[in-house]
């Protein structure tokens, strides 16, 4: 008879995490019988959500701008992998000055919580720090995304950004009895989107299987979500919604420190051999950082969890180029969060970007749209673009509209007639600025509205990050459309120093999703298809027929 022993199916090993000191206010010891408690009011948990949302929205770890820093050293990185790379780190430092957030898609605020045996509050610990989030999206530059549901149909933004994911656990380790830990995370909707949930069985269980799963998964990510990517793998689970939110925090790197080696009683545990060669296998795809090369991923997670015999749930998340999240703890002594790092100018090199392309080709947006289009003909599908003059701004609810007034027999409107339009939702503007924090939107939720629209006579140079739908490579060959590509994630930077100008155009009830005319300068983008038919990531999305089997050599 096998004996009863317990493991704790994922163990985390020493926390090597810097934190720095909020406040030692709220927090005390206090004796109760011949036990010691941790007695927290409500104070501390606010200013602990509240902090963590700002740092989070401004800040990225050192790691992840080291990671940055090394592509563009890398003599193997292609010339747009370091294009991507340096906007990235010029967007930190913009964000890092704590008015403009890194992405304009300021995410959902999600919140996990494990408290010691010991530690008392006042019971309410969910509201505490709702409230610390409510507090940070009213007073900082950052998006409400949070639509409530009216009916099954209709929906209304909440205003506030709430409701957050709180989730709090019990934490009956020894040696956590008297502590209060935390991870805080803002989950953007691009790379929220690209979680994935695959109900395998042991057959994927064998190299071959499984490389050629990943083959085909992996490339389907596409580059919507802002790569580079910290990839996160999970396989197993004992249940399905278990790998999931283990892929979702391996991606934050939340559980680098559990063991490397499994055990006969059902320990998780990190393939390390394993990360590596699928680490290898991201670089031959050639997406790159989002227009080519070998940057798809900065690093990759491949967590081996105990499964149902009759069940293997493969789990697949990424955390994008707005790595946002933060660990926090509270103790005896204080409340602290996780330091992140205020002065990223220390990861730029002595660059510009004119030495990393000597390419670009500037596209004059106030000439009319047939020779705009003209112009953009005689370019091949990767070159880079810098545009400047006005584009007009609109993304799903604009879209939705304007196609009912289409089936209304109304006319296309003159702005999607005559300029370039920009998929784009901005955050908050702060005072003395023309923009609040305005990157590039998913495209592909727009692909269902290009053929229509460009019959009509409108859509027909389009701006948005990631990859599109065969449907509109067809839709732009048949019509003599384009899609430029821009980078996603530098939103803040192009709000400092591309965007100059931005007003309302049409549908200002929809809030951020109006219509915006906008005028921009400079602004850097790329040919990702053509009036021709051709399309960047075509080749590079497309799994690949022949699969190497077995360890990398």
């Amino acid at each position: 008879m096998t004996e009863f022993h317990y493991t704790d199916m994922l163990p985390l090993g020493p926390d090597e995490t810097p934190y720095r000191l909020l406040t030692t206010e709220g927090v005390r010891e206090v004796t109760l019988g011949d036990r010691t408690f941790l007695s927290i009011d409500p104070e501390p948990l606010r200013l602990l959500a509240y902090e963590a949302i700002h740092d989070i929205q401004h800040l990225l770890r050192p790691g992840h701008l080291a990671q940055l820093r090394r592509i563009l050293d890398d003599p193997e990185a292609s010339p747009n992998d370091r294009f991507v790379a340096l906007d990235l780190l010029k967007n930190a430092n913009v964000a890092a000055g704590g008015v403009l957030p890194m992405c304009q898609d300021t995410g959902t605020a999600i919140v996990m919580g494990k408290r010691g045996q010991q530690v008392l509050t006042q019971g309410d610990d969910e509201r505490e720090l709702s409230r610390g989030i409510f507090d940070a999206y009213q007073r900082l530059n950052l998006r409400y995304s949070q639509m409530s549901p009216l009916t099954m149909w209709q929906e209304r933004n909440t205003g506030s950004n709430l409701p957050a994911q709180v989730e709090i656990y019990a934490d009956t380790h020894a040696g956590h009895e008297l502590q209060y830990d935390f991870l805080v995370m803002a989950k953007g909707g691009g790379s929220a989107n690209k979680s994935y949930l695959f109900q395998e069985t042991a057959a994927l269980l064998n190299p071959e299987s499984f490389t050629r799963f990943l083959d085909e998964k992996l490339r389907s990510i596409g580059t919507a979500a802002c790569p580079p990517y910290h990839l996160a793998i999970v396989v197993g689970g004992t249940s399905a919604e278990y790998a999931l939110k283990v892929a979702k925090y391996a991606s934050a790197r939340y559980y680098d420190s559990i063991p490397v080696h499994g055990s006969d009683e059902g320990r998780g545990y990190r393939d390390l051999e394993m990360e590596q060669e699928v680490l290898r296998m991201t670089q031959g795809f050639g997406i790159g950082a989002q227009f080519g090369g070998k940057y798809f991923c900065h690093d990759v997670r491949v967590i081996r969890l105990p499964r149902h015999g009759a069940s293997c749930p493969v789990a697949i998340a990424v955390s994008c180029s707005a790595d946002r999240q933060a660990k926090a703890r509270i103790t005896s002594e204080g409340v602290f969060l996780e330091q992140l790092e205020t002065e990223p100018a220390h990861y730029l090199p002595e660059v510009t970007d004119e030495h990393l392309d000597d390419d670009v080709v500037r596209i004059d947006l106030s000439r009319p749209m047939d020779e705009i289009r003209a112009q953009l003909s005689k370019l091949p599908i990767r070159t880079r673009v810098s545009l400047t003059g006005p584009m007009v701004v609109a993304r799903d609810l604009a879209h939705a509209r304007i196609r009912e007034m289409l089936d209304r027999g109304e006319p296309m409107p003159s702005y999607l007639r005559d300029h370039c339009v920009y998929y784009a939702g901005p955050a908050k503007t702060p005072e003395g600025y023309a923009s609040g924090s305005f990157g590039p939107t998913t495209a592909g939720r727009m692909d269902s509205y290009v053929d229509r629209f460009q019959k009509e006579g409108g859509s027909l140079v389009m701006l948005a990050k990631g990859n599109r739908s065969a449907a509109v490579t067809n839709a732009c060959a048949e019509n003599g459309g384009f899609y430029l590509g821009s980078i996603g994630g530098p939103a803040a930077r192009l709000a400092q120093d591309n965007i100059r100008k931005v007003e309302v155009l049409d549908f200002p009830e929809l809030g951020m999703e109006a219509v915006w005319r906008i005028e921009v300068e400079d602004f850097p983008a790329f040919v990702v298809v053509d009036d021709k038919g051709n399309d960047f990531f075509a080749e590079t999305l497309r799994p690949i027929t022949t699969i190497p089997v077995g360890p990398p050599k």
